[in-house]
């Protein structure tokens, strides 16, 4: 392990030195150099490097579990503590930093009950579509992000960003999941109790699609806790890692996030390590 050390990190120093400091002999070194590797080291050698791309790829966020499902999808068989170990020895580790959470005011008029009972999870497409907002940090002052997320895949339908926090800002999020995908009458819409979401314009907005609103509890964010997942990935493997300038800067960076890497490039678990985009082809064609 010293000597494969010294002959992947030791560029730029002298073998003795490095033999001192490791507590290992320079005849010892020469011998191993001149010794041939094995087949497991050379495999190890290859996997290696796929793994430094695939984490590359995803943009530096994938821990061992989505690296071992993307090399996998390429035909390669390893396995997930193998893929751990080789991490840890070339120093790759998921680049993530944890969120913090604010929350929004409960208010409003219209009331419902709670229809998905923390039962998120979904048949098919646009059968269940949850819905948050959050607040995210600029140079230039605050931005609200309002979302939408289909439960039958974890895809993010309809997404709306502005410095106001007012209904305006969840309507244009809802209507452009509904130009978006289409839905049949029924489709059930869950959110929590903040008043952007129970306003006379939302509630003819779900009158005119057939939507049927469900609200969770006051004050409790595990009736709402697949939009808490999404805006914590968001936060960690976005927002907490960049300090964003103006305001156009994070509008490109989160839609940049949301539609390019987040729906169609980034694993989820709960989609036992597919992509939302691969999600909807498999259960469209199975």
């Amino acid at each position: 392990m010293k000597y494969r050390f010294m002959d992947r990190d030791g560029s730029g120093f002298e073998v003795s030195k490095m033999a001192e400091v490791l507590g290992v002999s320079r005849s010892g070194y020469y011998a191993h150099q001149r010794r041939p590797r094995s087949a497991r080291t050379l495999e190890d050698e290859k996997l290696g490097t796929l793994i430094r791309l695939a984490w590359r790829k995803s943009r530096e966020l994938y821990g061992a579990p989505r690296l071992t499902a993307e090399l996998r999808s390429q035909g390669l068989r390893c396995g997930k503590n193998r893929v751990a170990r080789l991490m840890r020895q070339a120093g790759i580790k998921s680049q993530t930093k944890k969120a913090f959470r604010v929350t929004t005011k409960s208010g409003g008029i219209l009331e419902a009950d709670d229809l998905v009972q923390r039962r998120f999870q979904a048949d098919r497409p646009g059968e269940i579509w949850v819905s948050d907002i959050t607040y995210i940090r600029t140079r230039e002052g605050w931005l609200y992000l309002a979302a939408v997320l289909d439960l039958h895949n974890r895809a993010v339908v309809g997404w709306s960003l502005g410095p106001r926090l007012g209904d305006e800002l969840v309507l244009a999020a809802v209507n452009q999941a509904l130009l978006r995908h289409p839905v049949k009458k029924g489709l059930v819409f869950h959110t929590d109790r903040g008043g952007q979401y129970r306003g006379h314009g939302m509630e003819l907005l779900l009158i005119r699609h057939g939507i049927r609103l469900s609200l969770g509890r006051r004050g409790d964010c595990y009736d709402n806790a697949a939009m808490e997942s999404f805006f914590s990935t968001l936060k960690s493997e976005l927002v907490n890692r960049v300090e964003f300038k103006t305001e156009l800067e994070a509008r490109r960076l989160i839609y940049d996030y949301i539609e390019v890497y987040y729906n169609r490039q980034r694993r989820h678990t709960t989609l036992n390590y597919r992509t939302p985009a691969e999600y909807v082809s498999v259960e469209t064609h199975s």
